[in-house]
């Protein structure tokens, strides 16, 4: 993959979580310009010649996403990690928590998307290389694997995978290749104080996880489209 990313430039939403850093550390070194939303102020943020901020930007609001991917140039790819995650059997789930895991998790990736196609368009209609480009989403495990006790967050992955099939369908003429990956727990710093007795080794680190994103994103990723490629370690 050496090479793969050299001068090329890459959203990545919820770069600011576990996963997201090692996904943008993970580009610098190869080379990429990484265009990060965030929520946070830039006070204390690491920096990097090739690493663009945006601070408190809230990705739930097409109005922000809009103006933020007009000012991408030359779109390769987007990565789409924002997300939020609430356990709960369905009595115990309240109309507002539901409609708040849609929010966080299938919004986002919605408008995230949208306008990142709409940019790898307008990219490919002015002849600006490169083109075409890579979509990749974040899943989870209990979006195609039966799991009690998380219903509004596992039918909100749900729905992050029926929008990356469904755009990959979408996507052929294009050939913009939209995939998903799907982890099971990652080994986190706050997964591991929340289950402090679980195996932790089995957990697939952000690292590991970061590496199939960014075959997924790469331009070495030439076939596959519509996958949702399990991440799960040995949990």
């Amino acid at each position: 993959m050496i090479d793969a990313y050299t001068d090329r430039h890459v959203v990545v939403t919820g770069g600011m979580g576990a996963l997201g850093k090692a996904v943008v550390e993970h580009l610098l070194a190869l080379g990429a310009w990484c265009h990060v939303p965030s929520t946070e102020s830039l006070e204390g943020l690491p920096e990097h010649e090739r690493l663009r901020y945006v601070p408190q930007m809230d990705v739930t609001d097409e109005a922000r996403v809009v103006a933020f991917y007009a000012e991408v140039p030359d779109l390769w790819a987007s990565i789409h990690l924002v997300g939020g995650y609430r356990s709960g059997a369905i009595e115990e789930t309240s109309l507002t928590d539901f409609r708040a895991m849609f929010e966080i998790n299938v919004t986002t990736c919605f408008l995230c998307c949208r306008e990142a196609i709409l940019r790898m368009r307008a990219n490919r209609a002015a002849g600006q290389p490169p083109s075409p480009g890579r979509i990749v989403n974040v899943a989870a495990r209990p979006a195609v694997i039966p799991t009690g006790g998380m219903i509004a967050y596992s039918v909100a992955k749900s729905a992050v995978v029926a929008l990356t099939q469904g755009l990959a369908e979408e996507m052929k003429a294009d050939e913009i290749l939209v995939n998903a990956v799907a982890p099971s727990i990652i080994d986190t710093p706050a997964n591991r104080q929340s289950m402090p007795n679980a195996d932790h080794t089995a957990w697939p680190s952000p690292a590991e996880i970061a590496d199939v994103i960014l075959y997924c994103a790469s331009p070495r990723n030439r076939i596959t489209s519509g996958a949702v490629i399990p991440a799960y370690g040995r949990a």
